[in-house]
């Protein structure tokens, strides 16, 4: 048996209640093995009810009954395909390359901030404002890159002001998103202001290149969620539930396992979207792909009921 808390134990009780029918019971729950695949830990619970045992498997969390999967190995092997192994015909057809211009971009505000420490003259808090300017056209040109853009009145590449409003007119559409979309707006563009300004400023303090770093960093870090959010197809809430528990899971294909994928999951009903590719594994991180904690177990199972009947049983 491995180490868990309450909590953990409780949580697992509660999702085997809700996928039960009403009057089951739990009596008895045990954290029993533990796999972790590309750095995510699935546990593995073995659950004594009123209805027979159950295999709960977590991240994202599935029942499988032991009547059907009577070896644990079986049932993880099973969850493993079902869950986390993405289908290829369910990855969206995107470039890993799309997203990485928006890392150089953070990179860049963090030398800048470095860069911030070392100013004591107006030369230097000049060369704080190029910096934050070329950050901001570097997340402009990033974001021009990621997707394809009408052809028809497109600014010129490195018109920052009128790029802000054709990306958050698209990234944050329609009149629910008006105030998002007017905060984030002004915010880019009065950093903007601010950066030439100091760029050409012959009487510029530390304290404007800090207010322009600040700035600029409050603002990229702001557009660049709301973007990679959008190309990764992450709603505001589930659609299946409204809950507002997502969080990212990571996948792989088995043909290129170099390339991570991801996609949203609910944390409350399991809703997955779809998988996009998101960037690539080191060879080490490849290497160390697999990792098990618990005993190994040379027995063996044969799945007797067909998938369908045990898909329909969950299902219920």
């Amino acid at each position: 048996m491995l180490r868990y808390t309450e909590e953990e134990k409780q949580e697992v009780i509660d999702y085997y209640l809700r996928q039960s029918p009403e009057g089951t019971e739990a009596k008895f729950a045990q954290k029993v093995y533990a796999e972790s695949v590309i750095g995510h830990t699935h546990a593995v619970w073995d659950i004594h009810a009123s209805d027979g045992r159950w295999w709960v498997i977590t991240n994202p969390t599935n029942l499988y009954s032991q009547d059907q999967f009577p070896n644990m190995d079986l049932a993880i092997t099973f969850h493993m395909g079902l869950c986390l192994r993405i289908p290829r015909n369910d990855l969206r057809q995107a470039d890993v390359e799309s997203v990485r211009p928006f890392a150089d971009v953070l990179r860049s505000v963090t030398d800048c901030e470095a860069a911030l420490g070392q100013a004591n003259d107006p030369g230097a808090f000049r060369a704080i404002g190029v910096r934050c300017r070329e950050i901001l056209l570097a997340f402009v040109h990033a974001a021009q890159d990621a997707c394809a853009w009408p052809e028809q009145d497109r600014p010129q590449r490195s018109n920052f002001k009128a790029w802000v409003d054709w990306i958050f007119d698209r990234f944050l559409g329609g009149t629910d998103n008006r105030e998002r979309r007017r905060l984030i707006k002004t915010t880019l563009k009065e950093a903007w202001d601010h950066v030439n300004w100091l760029t050409h400023s012959q009487s510029g303090k530390w304290t404007d290149a800090e207010i322009a770093t600040n700035a600029v960093s409050h603002a990229i870090g702001m557009a660049i969620s709301i973007c990679v959010r959008h190309l990764r197809g992450v709603p505001g809430q589930c659609p299946a539930c409204a809950s507002h528990r997502l969080f990212p899971e990571e996948g792989m294909d088995p043909e290129n396992l170099a390339v991570i994928f991801e996609r949203p999951v609910c944390g409350n009903c399991g809703w997955a979207g779809e998988p996009v590719p998101t960037g690539e594994r080191t060879q080490e991180q490849l290497a160390q792909i697999i990792t098990r904690e618990g005993k190994e177990s040379d027995k063996c199972g044969i799945m007797q009921t067909p998938l369908m009947e045990i898909m329909g049983r969950q299902g219920k």
